[in-house]
């Protein structure tokens, strides 16, 4: 199969994850926030475990270490700054304070993250298709708790779980949109430097905006757990690496 393919075909599997959102429907909210935060907790194992073992050590591969740790910095940052200017946070478990003027918000900046994301995981399919798989494998398993909670958020926030399905799709389709912008503009530049601008995009919406969710647990249960599938996530994504390898190596 051609990049061309796995970029295509990356981005519409993703794209059709947000209507993994109408679970929501048949879940109770105590069921729902049960589930959401190991889902988060493995999301930020697998997402820092693709930065970590797959993307930085591909990009060392063929840049200066410097640079490759700049623009780790440059993807770090930047989506620091959506969450900042654009007031953009990840709703992760449904809440009665969402509504409707702030899932405007929800859904643009989630459209500009898929954007990004898609811009991102493009370019590292171009780069490698093997290391294009495991940070798609990452990728999605971030969406799943996103989606769910983007989802609930919605419908709190007023919209018909129809019109959430729809909105939360279309802010989806930004991702492969995404990947085939990585894709045209490869053939006319070196795209390598997305490799680590994703990395930063990873470890960033890893540490700083999943990790803070799952510590919020006030029992030693939960704390435990929410640990133990956070190791599982960097374990798999770290098992992957030694399974298949990366550019790198």
């Amino acid at each position: 199969m051609t990049t061309f393919l796995w970029i295509l075909l990356g981005g519409i599997a993703m794209s059709l994850l947000s209507l993994i959102g109408g679970v929501a429907l048949i879940l109770s909210e105590a069921t729902l926030k049960k589930v959401l935060l190991p889902l988060v907790a493995f999301a930020a194992g697998s997402l820092m475990g693709g930065a970590l073992f797959h993307m930085i050590p591909a990009a060392l591969a063929g840049m200066p270490v410097i640079t490759v740790f700049r623009f780790v910095a440059v993807g770090f940052v930047l989506f620091f700054a959506l969450e900042q200017f654009l007031h953009w946070h990840h709703c992760h478990r449904a809440s009665a304070e969402c509504r409707k003027p702030l899932t405007y918000l929800i859904l643009i900046g989630d459209g500009l993250h898929n954007f990004l994301g898609g811009l991102s995981i493009g370019a590292v399919f171009l780069a490698d298709i093997r290391l294009g798989i495991a940070a798609w494998i990452a990728a999605a398993a971030h969406e799943v708790p996103q989606e769910l909670g983007d989802f609930a958020v919605l419908v709190h926030g007023g919209w018909t779980s129809r019109q959430a399905l729809l909105l939360n799709l279309l802010s989806g389709l930004t991702f492969l949109v995404g990947g085939l912008v990585a894709y045209a503009a490869s053939q006319r530049m070196d795209v390598g430097w997305l490799v680590p601008l994703a990395a930063g995009n990873f470890l960033y919406i890893g540490a700083s905006d999943l990790v803070p969710e799952v510590n919020k647990s006030h029992t030693l249960g939960a704390s435990v757990l929410h640990f133990a599938v956070f190791a599982a996530g960097l374990g798999l994504l770290s098992a992957l690496a030694a399974a298949g390898g990366h550019a790198g190596h």
